[in-house]
């Protein structure tokens, strides 16, 4: 009895004190923001579990109860149990694709009488353990193939099932575990090319339609294959360490280009599509030989980016227009300013920023913003909450919300940095990396930055399966961080 005891102690004198007073501060700031989006005039009784102010609070006891049950159990239970963990709620998930209750159009609940889960949420802590277990063994190498494509396995598999619910938001978020891949090692030229194809996809839907003066030429189309042309010529000198072919492909094609639209600006207006598809493809083919002749195969990884990049664009805009659904392509949309449409599929941003911007400096007071309390913003309590944050506390309350994420997310990166275990490292980077694409994406969406995906921000949307999820992964990690220093016996 006397050993529990001691071992009690030393967990909760190793317990990172700090992270857990801003998970504290978040959730009174939550609650606080859950009270000003759910508050209707007249009511006399917040703390009502009628009300969802007051089942709020429910959850936050549970979540409190949750975080001190974590913290008691031994830290390599978490280790022991990471693919039996993963496998039942990669099972759960996958049988909720079946489920018949369709709430908002996703099949992504378990209703069970009057509470309702959804297992989506706690499936993003058992890929982070079992990331976290199959990474972090002897002999793992993120550069080795085989290896490589479990990691992404263990990614995909339950991104898969949740996309089948229709539940595309909560399905993006296993994007933020490439954060951490990038953290252990994996090659910087993956995150380049995510962030190339965005930038494809983004100019060349958005400027489709205008036309450079006086040709047939779209702007988009021109500027996308000239991003190809230029990315593949800086790639040779990066990857293969010749900056004289670089500088000879960049004058190729960038010379071939000019001539041409200097002809169709001045002499005879024409497209230049084919122009700027038949200088990729010569400088596709120009790579593959090279890889032959010189036998460096970074050639063929950059011809591999050259011939992705056409193929993605070339198909970007038939999976917007025949893939995505009505409302998914509709949001889009409006988000690359195609569309207005304040009525519809941005009717919630537009009243969303609209309650933000009527905020002020030091806003309107808690439970003293019109938006909210008229009832303007839909989902005002879960995905648009921070919208209340704006009206009701204003720029300096908005301000100070995000400096606690800021918090948060610093003290993560400390502590993951400081782990003995690549287990403990591997996984605080998986936390660190889903509070920060929630956070990012949720507030960029209520500010009109991000396209509306409906994911929540971490302790202030109201429910239980979010709150529960989140206090899962950051109690877990505080559990490991405590025991990090422990002696192997």
């Amino acid at each position: 009895m006397a050993q529990q005891t001691d071992k009690k102690n030393s967990v909760f004198r190793s317990i990172d004190w700090w992270t857990i007073l801003i998970y504290v501060a978040l959730l009174t700031f939550g609650w606080i923001s859950v009270c000003g989006a759910s508050y209707t005039y007249g009511d006399t009784d917040i703390f009502s579990l009628s009300a969802r102010s007051g089942m709020q609070i429910v959850w936050i006891a549970t979540s409190l109860m949750l975080g001190t049950v974590l913290l008691l159990l031994d830290d390599r239970l978490y280790d022991t149990f990471a693919y039996i963990l993963y496998a039942l709620l990669l099972l759960l998930v996958f049988a909720t694709i079946f489920n018949p209750h369709t709430i908002k159009g996703s099949r992504s609940w378990l209703v069970l009488g009057p509470l309702r889960l959804q297992p989506a949420e706690f499936a993003k802590f058992a890929t982070a353990l079992a990331l976290a277990k199959f990474m972090g063994k002897y002999g793992y190498d993120i550069h080795r193939t085989k290896d490589f494509l479990i990691t992404l396995a263990i990614i995909f598999t339950p991104m898969l099932c949740i996309v089948m619910q229709r539940e595309t938001g909560s399905a993006l978020v296993y994007f933020a575990f490439f954060l951490m891949l990038y953290r252990e090692g994996m090659t910087g030229s993956v995150l380049f090319t995510g962030v190339a194809m965005v930038l494809y996809f983004v100019i060349g839907i958005r400027f489709a339609e205008p036309t450079i003066s006086h040709t047939p030429t779209s702007i988009g189309f021109f500027t996308v294959f000239l991003l190809i042309q230029v990315f593949s010529s800086v790639m040779i000198g990066v990857y293969c360490r010749n900056w004289r072919e670089t500088a000879w492909c960049l004058g190729l094609c960038l010379g071939v280009t000019l001539v041409y639209l200097l002809f169709s600006l001045y002499v005879i207006p024409f497209d230049l599509f084919w122009v700027q598809v038949s200088l990729c493809v010569l400088l596709l083919l120009w790579l593959l030989w090279q890889a032959i002749h010189t036998r460096i195969h970074n050639y063929i990884w950059i011809a591999a980016f050259t011939a992705g990049s056409l193929i993605f664009f070339n198909s970007a805009d038939y999976a917007l227009n025949h893939v995505l659904e009505k409302h998914q392509r509709t949001r889009i949309n409006v988000l690359l300013g195609l569309e207005e449409d304040l009525k519809g599929a941005g009717y919630n941003v537009h009243q969303s920023e609209i309650a933000i911007g009527s905020g002020g400096l030091e806003g309107k007071g808690f439970l003293n913003g019109t938006q909210t309390k008229l009832k303007y913003v839909p989902e005002q309590d879960t995905d648009f909450i921070f919208c209340t944050v704006g009206e009701e506390e204003g720029f300096v309350g908005a301000a100070g919300v995000l400096l606690l994420f800021l918090a948060l997310i610093l003290r993560l990166i400390h502590l993951s940095e400081r782990q003995i275990a690549p287990f403990g490292r591997i996984y605080g980077y998986c936390v660190l990396s889903i509070f920060l694409f929630h956070v990012f994406i949720n507030v960029g969406m209520v500010l009109g930055l991000t396209p509306v995906i409906g994911i929540p921000l971490p302790f202030f949307s109201y429910g239980g399966s979010s709150l529960w999820g989140f206090t899962l992964l950051l109690f877990i990690f505080l559990r490991i961080d405590a025991g990090r220093n422990r002696t192997q016996i």
